[in-house]
């Protein structure tokens, strides 16, 4: 046992040869390293799983019984001034290596077909690698300096993801608006650190956490500083699991590939926010304005990740609304200080989210083979439905997704959001309010962007297909040798959400921008073995054994949290593993588990969830085969002032959710036209007036040279003369002017 302890300092380091390799290879040897591209997914895949073995090991030790190591050596020593690194084993390390490493191995199987046809496929399977072992190393840090380094890492490789198909201005746009603002949760994150060293000369967090309690309980430090250097800890927090206000960064995060998109909002980056939180809980507890605010900013990003979700047609921007939502509710369960329950959800979502977009992918993958279907439509979900004849183990995996995102027993979330809605009516009413709410507002959007997608009869822009009318477009060859081609364009397009197929006007350029290409470097005709039809057609079985895989764990993940020991087994997973962490946060708790009250908490949870998947059902039953057919609400909001409320109300909903609650058209209001607005004034005052005095000084001594020169003549009485004029004349203003 203490072997394994020891050697898991190797842990961040196994996946590191992929992506050193890959870079050699393309170095030394770009022929055959491109030639023998597909081989690399393998040591991908194998030294991952090494990882997980390793993590599995220790998460079982820690288990039964075995909890805590820690081993450090130094780097750096100056006179008071120590540097330490090291690796910290504990349950949270555990969890977050099992997520990381069970998650990241699904998606590297997925990715082998999914971007098989790329070529990029090399340097996509590079940034995946180093960007385990980036979070792995986060998650294995003992000390503050330690984990920026490696929250660096992660951002730098969330950067290059995003922006992996850097030729489509959209995709680079959203790099680097990820890109700047996680750069404001960085330097606030800093800024917290060096902070914190001032108070207690150490980044060690044991050393840390016990000199930080000390001295608050001891009344020894400015309240204003400690609560200052908390709060801009947090901001990192914010800004890297996409809390508001910083979370304008996560629907264009989008345009990367949809492999990512399940890496970035299941097990990596906006995981990495929540690990911060959960790992300095010991401090922020001490500072009851801090836990106050964590809980407020997640309340409130429950809400406005919800109602951003409830309108939107992208099928991948609707789940990283839903991403942002559930993560504040895990931000939320932080802030009340159930930290087992968040952790829980942490889990449970990983797994769940990482089903629903790895499904997704396999939606767009399908969708992007149909002849004449153009990739700008392809993750459209009013211009899909029918889906379920045609791709039905993605349809199933989704609606498992689907049902655990929502809260329905006995799936895998049910168990942990039912938690921490039991645990919000302790801590605050409105705040328990507001997301039993979110609940219902969860399972409405979910089965929207379900029923939308499987549902009904096949979208007439392939019923009307006859293959005979041609309308000029064009495909990409993933050589780039091809160029434009006529394609076939089918049909006519129409939208089939009843409820939000309203008109609007978007109000800001980087609000709804309308995809011009979703994989540039994917072919829509025929390259190689691809192969297309004028249907949709189920992923093939590489890309469909992680959705298998996802859809198991999403079965039964939800049973580590259920508490056996309380009717005589001893079977609790969930709080043996965090025993240590709870008992560190609450010595004194009582752990104790009212079977009558979940019960009935759960009956209410679960109804609030079915209230919004029957009005979902309602509103895109397909047999409804417009919004006007309807006759239920029809008759209500038939004619009159009651239609012009309904109607009033629907557009202000879309146009909400449409326009991103016009956070962004804000930010670029205040933000970014106040800073273009306010360097065109330097630049102006720097121009204009700093150089023009300098400027202006050297022409008017240039000018009044040339003229003087003028007046010499040589004749030392014409200077005398001269100079006695301007005496006397000095002489007179001063005496009738000034005296």
């Amino acid at each position: 046992m203490e072997q394994t302890y020891q050697y898991a300092w190797i842990i961040p380091f196994v996946p590191l040869p992929v992506p050193m390799l890959i870079g050699v290879g393309l170095l030394l040897l770009p022929k055959a390293t491109k030639n023998l591209r597909r081989i690399w997914a393998f040591p991908s895949v194998l030294l991952l799983s090494v990882v997980m073995i390793l993590a599995a090991d220790l998460s079982i030790q820690q288990i039964n019984g075995s909890y805590i190591y820690q081993y450090v050596w130094s780097w750096t020593i100056n006179n008071d001034f120590s540097l330490e690194f090291g690796y910290l084993i504990d349950p949270l390390t555990s969890i977050m290596s099992i997520l990381i490493t069970t998650v990241g191995i699904l998606v590297l199987i997925y990715s082998d077909n999914y971007m098989s046809h790329d070529q990029g496929y090399l340097r996509f399977f590079a940034y995946m690698s180093f960007s385990n072992t980036s979070m792995l190393g986060l998650v294995t840090s003992s000390n503050l300096i330690q984990i920026y380094i490696f929250w660096e890492l992660v951002g730098m490789c969330s950067y290059l993801l995003i922006g992996f198909w850097f030729t489509r201005p959209i995709a680079a746009n959203a790099c680097q608006k990820a890109f700047v603002t996680n750069r404001v949760g960085d330097f606030g994150l800093l800024l917290g650190i060096l902070g914190l060293y001032w108070i207690t000369g150490s980044f060690e967090f044991r050393d840390l956490f016990e000199i930080f309690n000390n001295f608050i309980y001891n009344n020894e430090v400015n309240s204003l500083f400690v609560t200052l250097c908390a709060s801009l800890l947090f901001v990192g927090a914010v800004a890297k699991s996409a809390q508001f206000p910083l979370h304008v960064w996560l629907p264009d995060a989008m345009e990367g590939p949809t492999p990512i998109s399940a890496l970035i909002h299941a097990a990596t980056m906006v995981a990495a926010g929540i690990f911060l939180v959960a790992r300095l809980l010991p401090l922020f507890t001490a500072i009851p304005y801090i836990m106050y605010l964590i809980s407020l900013i997640g309340i409130i990003t429950i809400l406005l990740g919800a109602t951003l979700a409830l309108a939107q047609k992208d099928i991948k921007r609707g789940l990283a609304y839903s991403t942002m939502s559930q993560l504040g509710y895990i931000m939320l369960a932080l802030g009340m200080g159930s930290y087992q329950a968040a952790l829980f959800h942490l889990i449970t979502h990983a797994y769940s989210k990482a089903l629903l977009f790895l499904g997704s992918g396999s939606i767009i993958h399908s969708m992007e083979t149909i002849v004449g279907y153009s990739p700008d439509k392809s993750q459209n979900i009013v211009l899909m439905g029918g889906l379920t004849k045609y791709v039905p183990i993605t349809k199933t995996s989704f609606l498992l997704g689907t049902l655990s995102l929502c809260g329905i027993p006995p799936l895998a979330c049910f168990w942990s959001k039912d938690e921490i809605l039991n645990d919000s009516w302790l801590y605050s009413p409105i705040f328990a309010i507001i997301a039993w709410v979110t609940a219902g507002l969860t399972g409405f959007y979910m089965f929207r962007m379900y029923l939308l997608t499987f549902e009904g009869q096949l979208n007439v822009y392939f019923q009307n297909y006859s293959g005979k009318k041609n309308i000029s477009g064009y495909s990409i060859s993933i050589w780039g040798k091809e160029g434009p081609k006529p394609i076939q364009k089918i049909g006519f397009e129409f939208e089939r959400d009843f409820l939000f197929a309203k008109k609007t006007y978007p109000i800001d350029g980087n609000v709804g921008n309308v995809r011009k290409m979703t994989r540039p470097f994917l072919t829509i005709t025929h390259v190689g073995n691809k192969e297309t039809s004028s249907y949709p057609h189920e992923s093939d079985n590489t890309m469909l054994l992680p959705l298998l895989v996802l859809a198991l764990f999403t079965l039964v993940v939800g049973s580590i949290g259920i508490p056996f020991d309380q009717v005589g087994m001893d079977f609790d997973i969930l709080s043996k593993w965090l025993t240590p962490s709870i008992n560190l946060l609450h010595p004194n708790s009582n752990n104790s588990f009212d079977w009558y009250e979940f019960v009935t908490n759960g009956i209410f949870s679960v109804s609030i969830a079915y209230f919004g998947i029957v009005i979902a059902s309602l509103l895109y039953t397909p047999v409804y085969s417009s919004f006007q057919n309807f006759d239920v609400i029809n008759s209500f909001v038939k004619m009159g002032p009651k239609r012009i409320l309904w109607d009033k109300i629907i557009n202000v909903i879309y146009n909400w959710s449409y326009n991103r609650g016009y956070i962004d058209v804000f930010y670029a209001t205040t933000l970014t036209r106040g800073i273009r607005g306010l360097a065109e004034l330097t630049y102006f005052f720097d121009r204009r007036v700093i150089d023009g005095i300098t400027n202006g000084v050297g022409i008017t001594s240039f000018f009044v040279g040339e003229g003087i020169k003028y007046f010499g003549g040589g004749r030392i009485s014409s200077y005398l003369f001269l100079y006695l004029s301007y005496v006397s004349i000095f002489l007179l203003i001063y005496y009738f002017f000034l005296l």
